[in-house]
């Protein structure tokens, strides 16, 4: 298995290239500007005709996505936190709509505004938007939810949302690659109640986006991205993405023999969280 030392920005590039994306759109910001450049820059992208592009704004760069993956094909569209504001209409639209082939969001958050004019949280807006959201902890984990996140966006035919931060990104790894995955086939679905969202539509297609909560939920509480360590102190932590990464250094380093429960998928995991609770005196949340 072929192994190479990238920054996480630039796993997630090699992840989407390696699953079997056909496109990806962008506007540039950091943390998330070196996902598309390492694809613009990859000769293997270049041979399998990946097709690269920066938009004049969020909103442009997510709706050619979205087109790319009405026609069958996979897709990867990236942007910073703030870019998400300017592509909301899309990106919310885009729930009720659904997808055809694979399309994966890439959101990247700067917590301390290290080249940023705000903090924002954009799992809110995975929330807001009824949507699936990965958060990996590691490089590794980023290259592999790549991978992940397109497998379930077209099981379940909606847009996935990976959100990575800052440390997470401009930090570097080994990462292990998989097997190819072979670019999907041109394959538009012309069924005009899915793309044209008339109230007529959007109802019935809203309705059956909230059906399918219960699904998310399911699917979180498999996730192969969860991990629960476990220790015999009573008192426990529950730490979310990078975050954990800081938990277990502490854990190690001050030989604390505390529990820590790793959430990296949401909507949160309901039945997992609820047990972990239960077991536990005093609770830190990171």
């Amino acid at each position: 298995m072929k192994e190479s030392l990238l920054l996480g920005a630039e796993a997630i590039a090699l992840g989407a290239i390696d699953a079997g994306i056909s496109g990806v759109y962008a506007y540039p910001g950091t943390p998330s500007t070196e996902i598309t450049e390492f694809i613009q820059k990859s000769k293997e992208a270049q041979e399998k005709h990946i097709r690269s592009k920066w938009a004049c704004n969020e909103k442009t760069a997510y709706e050619s996505a979205l087109g790319m993956s009405y026609a069958g094909k996979r897709a990867l569209v990236c942007m910073k936190h703030v870019g998400l504001n300017a592509c909301a209409d899309a990106f919310m639209n885009s729930a009720i709509s659904g997808v055809n082939g694979g399309l994966v969001l890439v959101v990247a958050d700067d917590p301390s505004q290290h080249s940023s004019q705000n903090e924002q949280d954009s799992r809110v807006y995975g929330k807001f938007a009824l949507l699936p959201l990965v958060e990996p902890s590691t490089q590794q984990e980023a290259y592999d939810c790549v991978h992940y996140a397109f497998e379930m966006s077209e099981k379940l035919h909606l847009p996935f949302i990976l959100r990575v931060t800052t440390r997470l990104s401009h930090s570097r790894s080994i990462i292990s690659k998989r097997k190819y995955h072979e670019q999907n086939a041109f394959n538009p679905q012309l069924q005009r109640e899915r793309w044209v969202t008339l109230p007529a539509y959007a109802k019935r297609q809203y309705n059956a986006l909230v059906a399918q909560q219960d699904e998310l939920v399911k699917l979180s509480e498999n996730s192969p991205f969860m991990k629960v360590i476990e220790g015999t102190s009573k008192k426990a932590v529950i730490a979310f993405g990078l975050a954990y990464n800081y938990v277990m250094e502490v854990r190690e380093t001050n030989h604390l023999d505390v529990s820590v429960l790793k959430i990296s998928q949401y909507p949160i995991p309901r039945k997992q969280i609820a047990e972990f609770l239960a077991k536990y005196d005093d609770i830190l949340i990171s």
